[in-house]
């Protein structure tokens, strides 16, 4: 199964009036996801089902990613996404679709960071996802343990180059 790991694009600032979980993206956050999904769709990703944190900035990055990359069933948001949640229950959640041929997670760090970790195999964070950063894992889903391969990154700036050709 692929896995791709999209980390939400800017949000607003916080502010003592706005909980977190309400925090909207940017313009400037849209603008640059676009130029990742861009690159993501001009290399076939086309994700089966989208996870996302029910965050609202997860969810509006899940939404703009499900129009750009053509994904037909809407975002579905998951506790397992939530900022504080664990890497375990994330891969539970992933194995709970297992019958999805690949999943792209919109999330939040170092959460999204760490699950990526984990289902590379290791006790300690490998890789850092920076903001609309897009990540891409192999795994498979029917083991307990998960034990994942790398693919590929894709960040603003080199999906920025690409565009610019």
């Amino acid at each position: 199964m692929e896995l791709y790991f999209l980390r939400h694009g800017s949000a607003e600032a916080r502010r003592p009036s706005l909980p977190d979980s309400r925090r909207r993206l940017t313009e400037k956050g849209k603008l640059k996801l676009r130029v990742i999904l861009g690159a993501a769709r001009a290399a076939k990703v086309r994700p089966a089902l989208i996870l996302t944190s029910p965050y609202v900035r997860a969810v509006e990055t899940a939404e703009l990613a499900a129009s750009i990359l053509g994904c037909t069933c809407p975002p579905l948001p998951t506790e397992a996404l939530l900022p504080g949640a664990s890497p375990q229950a994330l891969w539970e959640e992933i194995r709970s679709h297992a019958d999805s041929r690949s999943i792209l997670i919109s999330g939040h760090e170092p959460m999204l960071s760490r699950a990526a970790s984990y289902i590379l195999g290791a006790s300690w964070t490998l890789v850092e996802i920076k903001k609309g950063a897009l990540l891409c894992l192999e795994a498979d889903p029917t083991h307990e343990r998960p034990r994942g391969i790398l693919r590929w990154l894709f960040t603003y700036n080199l999906a920025a180059a690409r565009q610019r050709g």
